[in-house]
């Protein structure tokens, strides 16, 4: 979702907010031409058997990895077979693609390997879902075409079910929009060495025409296709351009990443029958769009659907931890306005039924230490204003208002307040003592404990922390006032921590990533942040670290990250 309510629509849209959604609309051909003319040249003809030649196969859009299992990982490449091959362009002839997994970069020991065929159909992409490789073993892998080889990258399977980790370390991030700035923050995590894998929760990419949601009323760099994404081939080009970013790429290349979407890899505030930037009359039935949508999403990353046509999944770390991904866009009843006191009725759900089951089953089954969740929305609530614990509860329930509070943002789990309940009512009933939600989305940072019952907290407990990622590229506060870098948090920082007393540290104007670390003993998440995001070589620095010990709910500063 974009901050402050603002969703950045046409001007003769209606403002009434709406669920988001996933499109796809049919476009022309013309994304082969965002890759510079020299790193064509370079990747064709790259290995034994390459011609050089303009006509040869080539890997535009480098190499992934994702979802890594124990025995096994998913790895990822879009093959271009022929210059008019562009990514939504339905062109090209159906090629086949070799792939091999070597325990060493120069491919001495190749361990695994194979072959895909891959067509239009498919928009050239390229998926092996490899197995039979060692638990928590680095491997490097690369795929070939008519003896052109991609770039090489590198991945890492998860430790055994049984295993017991000393640590594991995630990056985090959230939110990158290609026309706000570049990626540098992908960039600095792809240099790292101590990752696990990364994980992405959400808003990979942003439907919007080129100059409706910039970066301080500006474009850094135009989207492809100029115009909204409605149809597949719109879609597929986007996924393409997106996947011609050089630190998107560095990051793809060097760390297994782990997806989920949220509302922009389909429509600004998706739900399940629609979205606020979606419009039938102009745009289509939402069923065709959201279909288009997923399958250039799932042809375009490096992800394991478990359930079909939705990125709820589960992954798990050894004993250490495991982690519970889920989809909320799919299933959501629609958002309703601020205020309204229908964001309490158990008729509503953001999660859908089964989804919140499968949820709180794996929550309670036994095993894992420490149980991450990945929410593309924060679900700690959030308020205007303060007033007592003992007057605020009683107000809230004779008006009519979210039990949680005044919702600033419906489209979060504020707006879905009978699941949160549901949920943080069942991590109490099943002593689930140590569960951490990782959340993107809203284009700040925070770092929460979520409190069982927000009016009287704290004299009331926290059922769970919550960390936060600021957004990569996408426009926060200080970017919507176009006011200097560090003069908006201090004041929305201090009036949003006295009106949520579980929010331990808030910032709103700063551009990043985070880290976050869990050993037997701890859960940390270090904050950082990119000096530029309009500056390709933006350098980064840390911020803040929160942690919290096991067993606690709770928060506490760090003044250093964890090296």
């Amino acid at each position: 979702m974009t901050p402050n309510g603002d969703h950045h629509k046409r001007s003769d849209r209606s403002s009434t907010p709406r669920r988001r959604t996933v499109v796809a609309a049919a476009a022309g051909a013309g994304g082969l031409a965002l890759v510079p003319l020299a790193a064509r040249a370079a990747e064709r003809g790259s290995g034994s058997g390459g011609t050089g030649s303009e006509d040869a196969p080539a890997f535009l859009h480098g190499t992934a990895s994702g979802d890594p299992l124990p025995d096994g990982v998913l790895l990822w490449t879009r093959l271009t077979p022929s210059p008019e091959a562009a990514p939504g362009s339905g062109r090209g002839v159906a090629t086949a693609v070799g792939w091999e997994v070597a325990e060493d970069s120069g491919f001495g020991k190749v361990v695994a390997e194979g072959s895909v065929t891959t067509d239009a159909a498919t928009d050239h992409t390229v998926k092996a879902d490899v197995r039979g490789l060692k638990p928590d073993t680095a491997y490097h892998y690369r795929f070939t075409a008519a003896g052109v080889r991609s770039p090489a990258g590198r991945t890492r399977t998860a430790p055994a079910d049984d295993a017991a980790a000393d640590r594991l370390s995630f990056g985090v991030v959230s939110c990158s929009n290609w026309e706000a700035g570049h990626f540098s923050a992908y960039r600095h995590l792809a240099e790292r060495t101590d990752l696990t894998a990364v994980l992405h929760l959400g808003d990979y990419l942003y439907e919007y025409a080129t100059g409706e949601y910039g970066t301080r009323g500006t474009v850094v760099r135009p989207h492809e296709p100029a115009h909204e994404m409605v149809s597949l081939a719109d879609y597929r080009t986007r996924h393409g351009q997106y996947k011609t970013d050089p630190h998107l790429r560095a990051l793809h290349a060097a760390h297994p990443v782990i997806a989920i979407w949220d509302d922009h890899e389909f429509a600004n505030d998706t739900w399940s029958g629609g979205a606020q930037n979606h419009q039938p009359e102009e745009e289509g039935e939402w069923s065709r769009r959201v279909s288009a949508a997923k399958q250039a999403y799932f042809e375009w990353m490096p992800v394991r659907p478990s359930v079909s046509g939705t990125t709820y999944r589960r992954l798990r770390f050894g004993t250490l931890a495991d982690l519970h991904l889920l989809d909320l866009r799919s299933f959501r009843d629609q958002q309703v306005g601020i205020g309204d006191g229908d964001a309490d009725s158990p008729e509503r759900t953001l999660t859908g039924r089964a989804q919140l089951d499968w949820l709180k089953t794996g929550l309670a089954t036994p095993g894992a230490r420490w149980r991450m969740i990945g929410t593309s929305v924060m679900i700690s609530p959030l308020a205007f204003g303060s007033l007592p614990a003992f007057l605020l509860k009683p107000l809230l329930e004779l008006i009519g208002l979210p039990e949680g509070g005044l919702s600033i943002f419906p489209d979060q789990w504020d707006g879905y307040t009978h699941d949160r309940r549901e949920l943080l009512d069942h991590l109490k009933a099943k002593n689930v003592d140590n569960a951490v939600f990782l959340t993107g989305d809203i284009h700040m940072a925070w770092a929460n404990e979520v409190p069982e019952h927000a009016a009287t907290y704290p004299l009331s407990r926290s059922a769970a922390t919550e960390f936060v990622v600021t957004s990569v590229s996408s426009d926060n506060l200080d970017d919507y006032l176009r006011a200097k870098e560090g003069t908006i948090s201090p004041i929305v920082a201090t009036a949003l921590r006295a009106a949520n007393r579980h929010a331990k540290w808030v910032d709103s104007d700063q551009h990043g990533y985070g880290v976050f670390h869990l050993d037997s003993a701890h859960a940390q998440m270090d904050y950082y942040a990119v000096s530029d995001k309009t500056d390709p070589d933006a350098t980064s620095r840390h911020v803040r670290s929160y942690r919290t010990a096991a067993g606690t709910r709770k928060l506490e500063r760090i003044d250093t990250p964890v090296r």
